[in-house]
């Protein structure tokens, strides 16, 4: 599911009335204002909600679970590098 993404795209799983997911978002714009955010809301899909549960927001950049619950800035932009070549 997470591989038809473009070079460089975050996904980010969340959901309606998520703080968890408000705080997420607000970090990616703070230390990442540029990338690229396919957001995604799991209760759209019940094979995401199945899927995915409490465990939101999560993001992926391409197959890799880049953070889940908390913006890692350092893995994340690890990650975008290595997807970027």
């Amino acid at each position: 599911m997470e591989s038809d993404t473009s070079p460089g795209e975050l996904i980010l799983y969340t959901r309606a009335h998520c703080h968890l997911c408000e705080e997420a978002k607000a970090d990616i714009r703070k230390h990442f204002g540029d990338i690229s955010v396919r957001e995604v809301d799991v209760d759209t899909d019940p094979a995401l909600a199945e899927r995915y549960g409490e465990e939101v927001p999560v993001g992926f950049v391409g197959d890799e679970k880049a953070f889940k619950y908390r913006v890692d800035p350092r893995r994340l932009r690890r990650l975008l590098r290595k997807t970027r070549r």
